[in-house]
């Protein structure tokens, strides 16, 4: 189960990665449609960035990866709380669920809820 949590905590970090690197207008536009401020857009980024890379880092420190895994799932959770409040459609929900959903289960693993 550790070899999927591995792969889960890769795939988390690199969408994340790619999302706030690649795809940074998305992040812009998003933010003013939820009428949050550029230094609130700016803190979550880097938090996230920073999770992302202590995600990554927990695969070879394994004690690095439950606080990240909770903290990047309260940030998806908060992701879907806007997603819900702008009225977009499930297609915009999908990837901060997918990544909470992936987050729960690496919390899990971490926890040894799932062996």
């Amino acid at each position: 189960m550790n070899t999927y949590a591995s792969v889960a905590q890769i795939i988390v970090a690199l969408s994340v990665g790619f999302v706030w690197v690649f795809r940074f207008d998305n992040i812009v536009h998003e933010f003013r449609q939820y009428e949050l401020s550029d230094l609130t857009r700016t803190m979550v980024g880097a938090t996230k960035i920073i999770l992302a890379t202590l995600l990554v880092a927990g695969i070879w420190y394994p004690a690095l990866v439950l606080i990240p895994a909770l903290l990047m799932g309260l940030l998806m959770a908060a992701a879907q709380y806007f997603h819900f409040k702008v009225s977009n459609p499930w297609s915009k929900h999908l990837p901060s669920l997918f990544l909470l959903v992936l987050c729960v289960f690496i919390a899990a693993v971490s926890l040894k809820l799932i062996s």
